[in-house]
């Protein structure tokens, strides 16, 4: 089994996760560390449990998403693997920061480019990409099979979707990718989003009121 654990950072109140193996192996996904504070969490988190980071991944890039991006790569030299579509969104990160007025540093690490159906191997267990757009034209989802849990990003959340009003979203294709790409999953399937309380597969199918599929 690969363990999920979650920590909220930065003013969004974003979702970074640390998926660990038994073997001690782990995955950094969406680091959005922004502060020195949240940065010393994280790698406390890490240093504490005895881990060793092998996998750096983004979801998606969206300013909330990658704050801690530079900090991963140059703490643990890991390369950033996301989908080649997120290029642009990730590039745009240093002028959102200025919009929001949250700083962020662009990021200066190496990438490798991750396509739909591509496994990352964690301790032995598989977590598989699924190619889930709309919220953001190249947003990825995580899922391991043998572990019951996907880890989407910001295209399902409990009760609720991603926002489609930034560039590169679309609401059509959003709904889409949750009903081709998650609903699919086994209903126990947990499903942990890039913002708020974990739900899962079943619980939304049945209730979520932008995409409901079955009966309550």
């Amino acid at each position: 089994m690969l363990h999920v654990k979650s920590f909220c950072f930065n003013p969004f109140a974003e979702n970074t996760y640390v998926v660990s193996a038994a073997d001690g192996t782990c995955a950094i996904i969406d680091p959005g560390c922004r502060s020195r504070a949240e940065q010393a969490t994280l790698e406390a988190h890490i240093l504490q449990n005895g881990l060793i980071p092998t996998i750096f991944l983004n979801t998606h890039c969206h300013l909330d998403h990658v704050f801690g991006n530079n900090f991963v790569h140059q703490t643990w030299n890991l390369p950033l693997r996301m989908h080649r579509a997120e290029q642009p969104v990730l590039d745009f990160s240093a002028k959102a920061g200025d919009l929001y007025q949250v700083p962020c540093e662009p990021y200066a690490g190496k990438i490798e480019y991750l396509e739909s159906g591509d496994q990352c191997t964690l301790g032995g267990k598989s977590i598989q990409c699924l190619f889930t757009p709309g919220h953001s034209p190249g947003s990825l989802s995580f899922y391991c099979a043998t572990s019951g849990w996907v880890i989407s990003g910001d295209v399902l959340f409990q009760g609720s979707v991603g926002r489609t009003d930034l560039p590169g979203g679309d609401m059509d294709q959003l709904l889409k990718s949750i009903r081709e790409q998650l609903y699919p999953l086994p209903e126990s399937t947990i499903v942990y989003s890039g913002h708020g309380p974990a739900t899962t597969i079943g619980a939304e199918k049945t209730s979520n009121p932008f995409v409901r599929t079955t009966k309550g």
